[in-house]
């Protein structure tokens, strides 16, 4: 039997607080939803960053073989080199329609649903955690309760059996209670089932192996204490400003809402600055390096005038001298290396580009379209979402309500169904009553703990529902 098992096993009593904190912590929806944070962050910031400049460089080296361009030179030249190429660029828009400000802005509003959508899961995890722990409170108690009947009847048993032995009671009564007692040790197994099964999804719920030995701690509910002083109307306006599923679905609102507008800045003019610097290396250029430092004037011959006798003593072809400017070169380096080809062939740019949109096969009205719809389908989900809740609160309420009347008259039941059984008792023991009398008596006892017991745990959980769509805490 499951007390047998307990006293054997003595296994870990988990308080309502417990159970919840280790189902958050093992429930995959949960980390699912961190995840999901952890993209919207990434979102949120790649979008922040979209506000900078962008900077990129580039790189090449090449082998050219026979006749090839020379970048430095732009000259042909017949000969095997190694070439490289750097280039860096820069770009930043100016404007772009607010387009960056509304992605922004998207971006932000996502991430803040995404954190909504976090605590949401971890509220369902909550209310899963309450509802199996309560179920298997009450069936600890409807355990009891079965449990109590059949030691009850075992021990009528008992005293039948003297009383037919005696001789004061048909063999008739003695069989009618064997079977009555049959009847609830299947009953107690029945119970002893529908506990296992209660603990089995609480474990689950869990993420504990379905083998773990553990139990609940029954709490001190006091129903008393649990009345409903606010109307529906009440209680769904409070869960308006207070449920994560509803600040989340007017997030995405606003989201969809800056995507539209987003969408409709391609419809802008583009306005961009850009940088750009290139330089370049050629192996046939790595030669000796030389500098002109100056011109130095030297007297040379430029031609030969025939003399023809009129000037004696002179040769008969008389040289014509004429000034020179001859540049000074000087040697400066032995070769023309990488670095300094790097160097002194960097060419830089900067441009202001102005682009502006005309006809692209309708991407971008279309795309405004798209955004339009989706706008709309985010104002639908926060109504369907607004809805739901209020729907909830509405009947977790008339549950309440119900449970709380229902349990008022089961406990008026229960009283008067005690004091008749006491009295049936007495009279069943002193042979003023029949068995079949006495033994209805004892069933309409029992059936009338089972159904307070169920009107008062149903209370306290929807009683308990309507306090946490207020934003209050769960506990027993």
């Amino acid at each position: 039997m499951l007390g047998e098992l307990y006293a054997q096993e003595a296994p870990k009593q988990y308080t309502l607080q417990e159970c919840v904190d280790l189902a958050l912590e093992k429930n995959l929806r949960v980390k699912r939803s961190l995840y999901s944070i952890e993209s919207s962050k990434i979102n949120l910031l790649q979008s922040k960053m979209a506000f900078l400049p962008t900077l990129n460089g580039s790189g090449g080296y090449g082998q050219n073989y026979g006749r090839a361009l020379n970048p430095v030179t732009n000259l042909y030249t017949n000969r095997n080199s190694n070439n490289i190429n750097l280039q860096a660029n820069s770009a930043l828009t100016l404007f772009n329609g607010l387009r960056l400000q509304n992605t922004f802005r998207q971006s932000s509003a996502d991430y803040d649903a995404s954190n909504q959508d976090f605590t949401k899961a971890k509220n369902d995890v909550i209310i899963n955690v309450v509802t199996l722990y309560t179920n298997v409170i009450f069936n600890k108690e409807l355990f009891g309760n079965t449990k109590y009947q059949l030691s009850s009847s075992e021990q009528q048993l008992e005293r039948i059996k003297k009383q037919v032995a005696a001789g004061s009671l048909p063999k008739s009564n003695e069989l009618n209670q064997e079977a009555q007692v049959a009847t609830n040790e299947v009953n107690l197994i029945n119970q002893e089932n529908a506990l296992n099964l209660s603990l089995l999804q609480l474990k689950q719920a869990m993420q504990l192996p379905g083998s773990t030995q553990m139990d609940v701690e029954i709490p001190d509910l006091a129903t008393e204490d649990l009345v409903l002083n606010q109307t529906p109307e009440e209680i769904y306006g409070i869960s308006l400003q207070t449920m994560p599923e509803i600040k989340a679905a007017i997030l995405r609102v606003q989201s969809a809402e800056m995507a539209l507008k987003a969408s409709k800045g391609n419809l802008y003019p583009r306005l961009t600055l850009s940088a750009n610097a290139t330089s370049n290396y050629s192996s046939v250029s790595d030669n000796a390096r030389f500098e002109q430092n100056g011109n130095e004037i030297i007297t040379t011959p430029i031609g030969y005038v025939p003399n023809n006798g009129a000037i004696p003593g002179l040769p008969a072809q008389i040289p014509v001298f004429s000034d020179v400017q001859v540049p000074i070169v000087n040697q400066i380096s032995e070769n023309y290396g990488q670095r300094d080809q790097l160097q002194d062939n960097l060419f830089k740019t900067i441009n202001l580009q102005l682009t502006i949109p005309i006809f692209n096969g309708l991407q971008s009205r279309s795309a405004v379209q798209r955004a339009a719809v989706s706008n709309e389908i985010a104002l639908i989900t926060k109504q369907e979402t607004e809805n739901t809740l209020r729907q909830t609160i509405e009947t977790a309420y008339n549950d309440a309500f119900s449970a709380a009347k229902t349990y008022t008259a089961s406990l008026k039941q229960v009283n008067a169904r005690e004091e008749a059984y006491r009295m049936n008792k007495q009279r069943f023991d002193a042979g003023a009553l029949s068995y079949v009398e006495y033994q209805i008596s004892e069933n309409d006892l029992f059936q009338a703990k089972s159904d307070l017991t169920r009107a008062k745990y149903n209370f306290i959980f929807k009683k308990k529902v309507l306090d946490f769509y207020q934003g209050k805490t769960i506990s027993y």
